[in-house]
């Protein structure tokens, strides 16, 4: 029912009833002024946000208008000249489109921003102040009222007649003003329907004609639409038989390169790599240069040039060549290159670097190279795989690499992050794993630094053949990681990595114990649990298969590894007990929030509890109708979005009206299994049958007259985020649990409070 009508002979007894009646009044129009105040902000941010849009417009419409294309060739078809103005078209009909958006926005704020602000001001700013009137019009009324009431009936009677006509007085002067404020209400509640919703409608207009205005802006385009699409038509046309010319002749051209090449019979000219050496603590480097080398003069011109870096040129140089030598790899681990000696420079030779094999020949050709007269130095091979296994002469080797990093290294700046030299740490990891050489005590052998050492331990464990948390946990390892409150993710992880098998654990200790005493450190070497997370997560885990998702699980990766770090003493000290073993990850906060979403329309019927799943403690007590219906109106088989990946019980299931429904039990092993049913409201009407109960060993349903009601334990604590959840530290006993009719929720008691309890943070006892 809307608002009551004020009636003025109301004014005049001032009832209970009426000032309920004008409370009622009064927050209608709070609530109109409120729903004014935030309409005007919106429309506020409406319109910034149309001048933000109508500025990258003008701006992208600006960038149209000053590109010019630039053409190959020396003149342009007129085509060409319709496409190269097509931009400046574009341009032009941008800014008019913004020039319609830029007058709507100003229609806008006149037709409804101000007369909406009017409104408020004018209409429901009086109704404040009458409001304010009206109360200080009542308080000296009823004050007067009340001395005069009190007066002593021993006063004289002119004093007593002269406070009555004073109470009289105001009393009517309190009368019109109600009369006057009763008559304000219900006159801005009237008005207040076409003040609001004309500049509404005027708001629509607007945006409709801006619409109506791009319409006609489209329509006039058109011409100019159709003949631009006939030239680039044309130009397409054009360009296809352009380009069937240009593969032709890029056909001929790798077919015979060589042919194409030598762009001048008296030189050559191409790219090498030119070795230029530094002074011994730096070594060499090789620098891109394009030479041109002079047949007759032998002069060989080398410019700086290199296209990755933007193409700019550096410096040139020009040498005399005297001879040129194939280079064996023997002597310099590079393919391609050649020695030149330099006729300026006696004894200097010039190593560079061909971009291939044929590109080799090419520059030996034209140079008049020659092959070294013999072979000196050792065969070339190849850096055999590691055989790295996890045995005794693995786990011995982490045991020697930990202690001299612990030994001697421990305070080193980026420890674990600086690699060592590749060909040193191939050496060690041979010489140890390999060669099976354990009397190497490297924490007191100055032959091999504590970098090549650190690499050699990081290579062994990736080298592995399957690493070291396992393949076949690595996916379980992961899901903690991605759900869960930091307890429960700690609990998860901790009964993981007592599922490994126990060579795998052993050595995993040994690693994150090192790795935390390493973290212990992070003041001098600066690493701490999260920089040791980055470097060990995909060296202590990894998928089987690389994939893009498994890619973009690395950082879950490095979480596993830094709560291995962090917890440590407690996972690898302590056996998990068995009910932490099957114990759920706790739900996280959204997934609490998601539960309560979109829940179907239904109607709850509770039905009998499996008793025999209820410990003798349990208490029973019968449940009011009011009680009763407190059920879930999902199906029960719902589970939390976190759910733990334990092992689940198996789905019940039960038909209803020819439905088969599915009903899990909780998760948590003391929760009892209930049986829940669904008919809409309707469909219970129409067939005026009483729902459905669970069937209990075969036999017929029957109506609950008692639910069985339960005890049970926090077992993570629990901030609530609504009215209607508990808060709870871990060891809180909660009486009268019942399921609830949020899926993967529990109701109870708890300090005299009832509410929802995730079902996964408690246990029942």
């Amino acid at each position: 029912m809307g608002l009551h009508p004020l009636e003025f002979s109301e004014c005049y007894l001032d009832s209970p009833g009426f000032r309920d009646k004008i409370k009622a009044h009064e927050a209608e129009l709070d609530k109109t002024n409120r729903f004014i105040k935030e309409l005007y902000k919106d429309g506020k941010n409406l319109i910034n946000a149309t001048k933000q849009l109508s500025q990258a417009q003008r701006k992208f419409a600006q960038c149209l208008g000053e590109f010019q294309f630039e053409y190959i060739g020396d003149a342009k078809t007129d085509d060409e000249k319709c496409i190269d103005e097509s931009l400046q078209e574009f341009s032009a009909f941008l800014i008019n489109l913004e020039d319609q958006r830029e007058l709507m926005m100003r229609n806008i704020t006149e037709t409804l921003m101000k007369p909406l602000e009017k409104f408020r001001k004018e209409q429901l700013g009086s109704a404040k102040a009458e409001r304010k009137k009206y109360e200080k019009e009542t308080e000296k009324y009823y004050t007067s009222l009340e001395k005069l009431l009190n007066l002593s009936a021993k006063k004289k009677e002119p004093q007593l007649q002269e406070a009555d006509v004073a109470v009289e007085v105001m009393r009517k002067h309190f009368q019109e003003e109600s009369l006057e404020y009763v008559c304000k209400l219900q006159e801005i509640q009237e008005r207040k329907k076409f003040e609001c919703v004309e500049p509404m409608l005027a708001f629509f207009q607007t945006v409709f004609t801006f619409y109506h205005q791009g319409f006609e802006l489209a329509n006039d385009f058109d011409h100019y639409k159709r003949a631009l699409q006939i030239n680039i038509q044309n130009t397409r046309n054009r360009f296809e038989g352009t380009r069937s010319e240009v593969y032709e002749l890029m056909k001929k051209i790798k077919e015979a390169p060589q042919e194409y090449r030598q762009t001048s019979p008296i030189s050559s000219e191409g790219y090498l790599y030119v070795q230029e050496k530094r002074p011994p603590p730096f070594g060499s480097s090789w620098v891109k240069r394009y030479c041109t080398f002079v047949k007759e003069q032998k002069l060989l011109h080398m410019i700086t040039y290199d296209p990755k870096s933007g193409g700019k040129f550096g410096e040139t140089e020009s040498v005399t060549l005297k001879s040129c030598v194939r280079k064996m790899t023997d002597t310099l681990d590079r393919r391609f290159c050649l020695d030149i000696e330099i006729t300026d420079r006696p004894g200097i030779v010039l190593t560079v670097q061909a971009l291939s094999e044929d590109d080799h020949k090419f520059w030996m050709q034209a140079m008049g190279g020659k092959e070294p007269v013999r072979y000196l130095g050792r065969t070339y091979s190849k850096e055999r795989g590691i055989d790295a296994q996890l045995d005794e002469v693995g786990v011995n080797f982490v045991r020697n690499s930990i202690n001299a990093v612990e030994t001697r290294g421990i305070n080193d700046q980026g420890l674990y992050r600086v690699v060592g030299v590749s060909s040193k740490v191939q050496k060690l990891l041979s010489l140890m794993i390999d060669e099976k050489d354990s009397d190497v005590d490297l924490a007191a052998c100055e032959e091999w630094d504590v970098k090549t050492i650190t690499s050699a331990l990081k290579l062994y464990l990736r080298s592995l053949p399957e690493p070291l948390m396992t393949y076949g946990l690595y996916k379980e390892f992961i899901v903690p990681a991605k759900s869960g409150s930091p307890e429960a993710r700690v609990e998860a992880i901790h009964c993981l990595v007592h599922k490994l098998p126990e060579r795998n654990r052993e050595v995993l200790c040994l690693v994150t114990k090192h790795l935390a005493n390493v973290a212990a450190h992070s003041k001098q070497n600066l690493m701490t649990v999260a920089n040791l997370g980055v470097v060990f997560g995909p060296t202590l885990m990894r998928p089987e298969e690389e994939t893009v998702a498994a890619i973009m699980d690395l950082k879950f990766q490095n979480i596993v590894v830094e709560i291995l770090i962090e917890q440590h003493e407690k996972i690898f000290g302590d056996v998990p007990s068995p009910s932490s073993a099957i114990s759920p990850l706790a739900p996280t906060r959204q997934s609490k929030k998601q539960s309560r979403q979109s829940r179907p329309l239904a109607v709850y019927n509770p039905q009998v509890l499996d008793i025999h799943t209820v410990s003798p403690s349990s208490e029973s007590v019968s449940l009011t109708p009011d009680e009763a219906s407190l059920g879930s109106n999902e199906s029960v088989s719902s589970q939390s979005s976190t759910a733990s990946n334990s092992e689940t019980p198996p789905e019940k299931t039960r038909s209803t009206h020819g439905n088969t429904l599915p009903i899990s039990n909780p998760q948590n092993s003391g929760v009892c299994t209930a049986m829940a049913s669904w008919i809409s409201p309707s469909e219970s009407d129409a067939q005026g049958e009483e729902p459905p109960t669970a069937a209990a060993g075969g036999q017929e349903d029957k109506p609950a007259e008692s639910v069985t009601l339960m005890k049970a334990k926090a077992v993570y604590p629990c901030e609530a985020e609504h009215d209607s959840e508990l808060s709870f530290q871990v060891g809180a006993i909660f009486h009268a649990v019942t399921l609830s009719r949020e899926p993967g929720w529990l109701e109870g008691e708890l300090e005299g409070k009832r509410g929802l309890i995730p079902e996964n943070y408690v246990e029942i006892l």
